[in-house]
């Protein structure tokens, strides 16, 4: 019985010493800013915007650069409305999203399945009529340029068929009438969040962002000075 004790302290020790040393890391790196490209053109408006929890990155609709209604279509969301504006998307463990549509939600199961990066991922993608900038959402201008790196960055996010589109999630269990869920690449775990996600599509497109992190204060810490 002693042994067995011993044994469960070490692994309560390891843990505990594994999650101090997260923290410190998630902390300490984040505060290392990589500054935006120099000399950039103000060309189209995007926005980062969080819930408190996990950062979308939010696009025009369609331009003439991209038109993300052809991808994202209307007709997967209930209200199937086709005059917004503008489009957030955000990337994610997918046993989250759809378990998790509130904290109140969260099993244990599945925040240790999303931890281990052995789930499956989705992309949440949500319209929006207009966009008002606030301490949740922050404006960002860009060149086309950059936009045509963050739209690459974002759409090989996609899972696509064999034509090459994106799938949606065949789920009962969206947030409201303007959202859908599609498959999506890559896995979640503790190195990679949903937040890690938005944080590299701004370095994609050149942005200022953090070296790394897995949180979204970090991210709006650049953008709140």
């Amino acid at each position: 019985m002693k042994k067995t004790l011993k044994i469960i302290g070490r692994i309560l020790i390891v843990f505990i010493a594994f999650i101090l040393l997260y923290v410190i890391l998630a902390y300490s790196v984040s505060r290392i800013t990589v500054e935006k490209e120099p000399n950039s053109k103000e060309e189209i408006t995007i926005y980062i915007m969080t819930n408190g929890v996990h950062t979308d990155i939010v696009v025009p609709t369609r331009n003439e650069l991209m038109d993300w209604s052809k991808e994202i279509k209307y007709e997967n969301t209930i209200s199937k409305d086709t005059t917004y504006q503008y489009l957030a998307m955000g990337w994610g463990d997918k046993g989250f999203y759809l378990e998790t549509p509130n904290w109140s939600d969260l099993r244990a199961s599945t925040a240790l399945k999303a931890a281990s990066g052995l789930s499956t991922t989705a992309i949440h993608a949500t319209y929006f009529s207009n966009i008002k900038e606030n301490e949740n959402c922050k404006k960002i201008i860009i060149s086309k340029e950059q936009y045509v790196r963050l739209t690459d960055y974002i759409k090989n996010s996609f899972k696509k068929d064999e034509k090459g589109q994106f799938i949606p999630v065949k789920t009962d269990q969206n947030y409201g009438k303007r959202d859908a869920f599609y498959e999506a690449t890559g896995s979640y775990s503790l190195i990679h969040t949903c937040n890690t996600w938005a944080n590299n599509a701004l370095k994609a497109s050149g942005q200022r962002c953090c070296f790394w992190t897995p949180i979204d204060s970090a991210i709006f810490s650049k953008y709140n000075k």
